[in-house]
């Protein structure tokens, strides 16, 4: 059985604001991952549209997770949203993510290792970087709030984008690079 995988990086327009491309690149180095592609783009809105799911179950989640934030903090998403139906929520947030990360260059990479999907993202920390824990990479850079996030009608500051899954990865590769951007090769410590 293999288990190595590959897994998409991105450090987004507000990581390259924060400088902290060759922090993330030395993190991921240091556990034993290698790039096996990586590029500075500036990508169109229609690109990341392909990136960001526009799938009614998939934005109705995230709009109910939006919605049970301004429940929790005793706030009106009609009156600051114009709207509490989840699903327009949703698109609202799923459009200002691709106004985000197409609003400037970023570094997409392609990362290989063992069980690179998981251990990437436990690197990177919680989407909601004010309970990403010390020591990830949105813990160490960013501490930012969802709820006050979407009051201001912009996405959270997360940084940097990894894989989820096997599925995700394997689309967002195709996705982010083509086949001859990404390279085969070994390293000395590979068994």
């Amino acid at each position: 059985m293999n288990f190595v995988q590959q897994t998409v990086v991105l450090v987004k327009p507000d990581g390259m604001k924060k400088r902290i491309v060759g922090d993330v690149i030395s993190r991921f180095e240091r556990v034993g991952f290698k790039i096996v592609a990586m590029k500075l783009v500036w990508v169109s809105r229609d690109h990341v549209g392909k990136h960001y799911k526009d799938e009614r179950e998939y934005l109705t989640g995230v709009g109910n997770n939006t919605l049970g934030d301004y429940k929790k903090y005793g706030l009106d998403a009609n009156e600051n949203l114009g709207t509490d139906d989840a699903y327009e929520v949703g698109k609202m947030i799923r459009n200002a993510n691709m106004d985000a990360l197409s609003s400037g260059p970023l570094v997409a990479m392609l990362w290989e290792g063992l069980d690179a999907i998981q251990v990437v993202r436990k690197m990177v920390g919680a989407t909601n970087t004010s309970i990403a824990v010390p020591g990830t990479i949105r813990g160490d850079y960013s501490a930012d709030l969802f709820i006050h996030a979407t009051m201001k009608k912009r996405p959270i500051r997360t940084l940097v984008h990894a894989s989820g899954n096997v599925e995700e990865a394997e689309f967002e590769k195709k996705l982010w690079f083509k086949k001859e951007e990404i390279f085969e090769y070994r390293m000395p410590d590979e068994d």
